[in-house]
């Protein structure tokens, strides 16, 4: 028989969330940055200038010596929500590739999760809070 030989590079793994996304991020070093998002390439995935900005901030702020292969798996939310858990999950994988780092991306608030998110709908109301319109007669 065979023997599969599997080529395993050493990566920075990361986890980032926003709202209901979630987005797992390695960071493999490389050549040349790149960003592969859900096996699509970064200008595919992220279409308008805003998003691509959201996603590319972790790097613009803490400016690492290397350059790196970005590969994100992400899932769940909204194309907003699932940029900036990738921006999460960057600048937490960029703390585990050098902990000097942190000081810059702790102060651009990229290290803390975002915890809002949509408030439930309770019984008896229309939405969240809006309630019935109230009539005296």
């Amino acid at each position: 028989m065979a023997e599969k030989k599997t080529i395993t590079k050493e990566y920075f793994r990361a986890i980032g969330r926003r709202k209901t996304a979630v987005a797992v991020v390695r960071l493999y070093k490389s050549t040349k940055t790149t960003y592969t998002i859900n096996d699509k390439d970064f200008t595919e995935y992220f279409p308008t200038p805003e998003l691509k900005k959201i996603v590319t901030g972790a790097f613009e702020t803490s400016t690492p010596a290397e350059k790196f292969e970005i590969v994100v798996t992400t899932k769940g939310g909204g194309s907003h929500a699932q940029a900036e858990a990738v921006r999460h999950g960057i600048s937490r994988a960029l703390v585990l590739y050098d902990a000097e780092l942190r000081s810059d991306l702790k102060k651009a608030k990229m290290l803390k999760r975002d915890p809002r998110t949509v408030e439930r709908k309770k019984f008896g109301l229309k939405k969240a809070r809006k309630s019935p319109q109230w009539s005296k007669r």
